[in-house]
């Protein structure tokens, strides 16, 4: 634990259990630290508590370095150490409390449900004005059967039963008692050890969107719920790209040949738009340039026709379970005119990356006869890709 205590105001306090791995949901990350529309999980639950004018502290249960990919903790909060089991953590966390009275209201919530809402916060403190203990349930709207082995079993009603979520309320004296007298690990939440001394546990209306992050698929149904796009992010990348013009030699532009005199130097068919929307695509992936995938000193490349290469990073993409939002690609040339042949560069560029024309942009422009595009040397490219990648 740090060396602070909880803030002392009178306010309510929080305890915020983050200490699990989250194996189930095999993220390839602790699952608080998920990002769910652009932060960690954990910060969701950690914001809702530490900006609502009621909760004046709280203890974050959770390992150092959790705490330090969060960034940190709130004014007025502390931290301690996870135990193996959830009854542990929630103990570490009393023991952080200790010098706080036995009626301070205190909310017992997992960092795993980051739908928690300033109304739920206020539903589950106004019930203890009446009550040492309260719980947010939600009825249960499936058919429910027993199942013992593969076969489904008897029908249980349903009607008697109800979900439990968290947060959950206490008055600090209750939860002390229940912790006192437990069993080690012997419950799975801490309302089901305050009725075990005894003590009525109000039972107070849930809100869907506390559903709880345990497999992988709980992402999209948590992105749902909140009304965000959790499981990508925007990824943009540049590309750019320059050939030598040369006579008695086809010229290649974005994918369709153009009638000139001179064509573009290159290993391949130096296609220069192809080329710089190949490398936008794999800046955006962070996936190396063109050259790194199709080395010049390669001889299989000698000639190849650019639209592969682009063809290439587009799977690329799809790989990784993104899609190409827009290109936009930019001609430098003095010479030939480009604008005549837009329409077919963008449908060209369309069909190799499988996106509706309407997300790629073609512009052409000079360099006022300044510089070797001026001087009708070669023609450069530049190119820009906006890509929508999974988050995790």
């Amino acid at each position: 634990m740090t060396d602070s205590s909880p803030a002392s105001a009178s306010g309510a306090l929080a305890i915020l259990l983050a200490g699990g791995t989250g194996t189930r949901a095999a993220l390839g990350t602790p699952k608080q630290l998920a990002v769910l529309g652009g932060k960690p999980v954990l910060r969701w639950t950690l914001d809702a508590l530490a900006g609502h004018p009621s909760i004046a502290g709280g203890v974050l249960v959770a390992h150092d370095d959790v705490v330090t990919a969060v960034g940190g903790l709130p004014d007025g909060w502390v931290s301690a150490p996870p135990g193996r089991e959830r009854q542990e953590s929630v103990a570490n966390a009393l023991a952080a409390l200790a010098d706080r009275s036995d009626d301070t209201r205190v909310l017992v919530h997992d960092a795993a449900r980051p739908g928690l809402s300033a109304a739920m916060i206020d539903r589950m403190l106004a019930a203890l004005e009446t009550h040492d203990a309260a719980i947010p349930v939600l009825p249960v709207p499936d058919t429910l059967v027993e199942r013992r082995t593969a076969l489904a079993g008897d029908i249980v009603d349903r009607n008697g039963l109800a979900r439990v979520q968290t947060p959950q309320a206490f008055r600090l004296a209750m939860l002390r008692r229940a912790h006192d007298g437990a069993q080690e690990g012997s419950a799975t939440d801490d309302a089901q050890m305050v009725r075990r001394l005894g003590i009525d546990v109000a039972a107070v209306p849930g809100d869907a969107r506390l559903h709880k992050l345990t497999y992988a698929d709980d992402m999209a149904i948590l992105a749902g719920l909140l009304g965000i796009d959790a499981m990508t992010r925007t990824a943009v990348g540049m590309g750019y790209d320059v050939h030598r013009l040369v006579p008695d030699k086809p010229l290649w532009i974005g994918g369709i040949e153009i009638a000139y005199s001179h064509g573009l130097e290159g290993h391949s068919d130096a296609d220069v738009a192809l080329h710089a929307l190949t490398d936008a695509i794999l800046g955006a992936l962070a996936d190396g340039d063109i050259g790194d995938h199709f080395p010049p000193s390669d001889p299989q490349w000698r000639g190849a026709a650019s639209y592969r290469f682009l063809e290439f990073a587009a799977r690329r993409v799809a790989e990784r379970g993104g899609q190409i939002e827009h290109v936009d690609l930019t001609i430098i040339a003095e010479a030939p005119k480009i604008g005549p042949h837009r329409p077919a560069i963008r449908a060209r560029i369309a069909e190799i990356l499988a996106i509706p024309c309407e997300r790629v942009s073609v512009k052409a422009t000079t360099t006022e006869r300044l510089g070797f595009t001026g001087r009708r040397e070669g023609i450069a490219a530049q190119a820009a890709a906006t890509l929508r990648l999974p988050e995790n």
